[in-house]
């Protein structure tokens, strides 16, 4: 009970044949909110939409770095309009992905740092994706020093320390449970409960035994048990500092 999900896409395709009713099950199940993350002006608004429909979910805006080449001068200020809006809590989901380079990394860069310096404009909290970027990743935090949350955290215990040096969360999900996951398993164990939020990601990334499913909100109640058996701690204990955790960073 008393879930926070701080990372999700339930705008997603993989959620037009039963959206209501899932989240209508989520919200009666245990979620007690849910960021919903925008990648581009579209998701943006329909995060947005959702938010508008269930109080329980908020919205962040912003331009995923696979959409980075696509986006346009106009899209950027429309954007920036629906900062406005009193469910939008983050700027996000913003950052960088080397894996894919489905965008150049110069437009990469630019688009990042263009949000980077709007979170700060704004006082706004940022969702960072970070893929086989961690060296750009961290440096453009150290320069920009925004608050928020390295979400799906895929990098090393020291870069975890860095980011919590800045004052900055970690994100994890279901990747934590995975086969081989040494290295989300040694995060958790590092990271102090005091940062540490817990997510989906869904539709993906749905945690072990889950895996290859399409993941949602519930799911989480199996991450968890994972980190508290990492952490030694209690599940119940662990999901309730980090639905803290979550409404501390995002104003809630």
């Amino acid at each position: 009970m008393n879930i926070f999900d701080t990372h999700a896409h339930y705008d997603d395709e993989a959620f037009d044949g039963d959206r209501d009713a899932l989240l209508s099950e989520l919200f009666s199940g245990g979620i007690c909110g849910i960021i919903n993350c925008g990648c581009d002006l579209k998701s943006s608004l329909n995060s947005l939409a959702l938010t508008q429909k269930y109080p329980q979910i908020y919205a962040a805006v912003g331009v995923h770095p696979h959409e980075a080449e696509e986006v346009t001068e106009q899209d950027m200020q429309k954007l920036r309009a629906l900062y406005a809006e009193k469910k939008v809590v983050a700027v996000g989901e913003i950052g960088l992905d080397y894996h894919y380079d489905f965008s150049p990394r110069d437009r990469q860069l630019e688009i990042f740092e263009k949000q980077l310096a709007l979170s700060k404009e704004l006082s706004l909290p940022v969702i960072i994706h970070d893929r086989e970027a961690h060296e750009d990743t961290l440096r453009l935090l150290k320069q920009y020093r925004p608050t928020g949350v390295v979400h799906c955290f895929s990098g090393s215990v020291e870069m975890a320390q860095e980011i919590i040096a800045l004052g900055m969360y970690i994100g994890l999900g279901g990747a934590v449970t995975f086969k081989n996951a040494k290295r989300p398993v040694a995060v958790a164990e590092y990271v102090p409960l005091d940062r540490l939020l817990l997510e989906t990601d869904a539709p993906y990334m749905a945690p072990v035994p889950c895996r290859g499913q399409r993941c949602n909100s519930l799911m989480i109640d199996l991450t968890a048990q994972k980190i508290a058996e990492i952490k030694g701690l209690a599940k119940q204990e662990l999901i309730d500092t980090c639905t803290a955790n979550a409404k501390t960073l995002f104003s809630l």
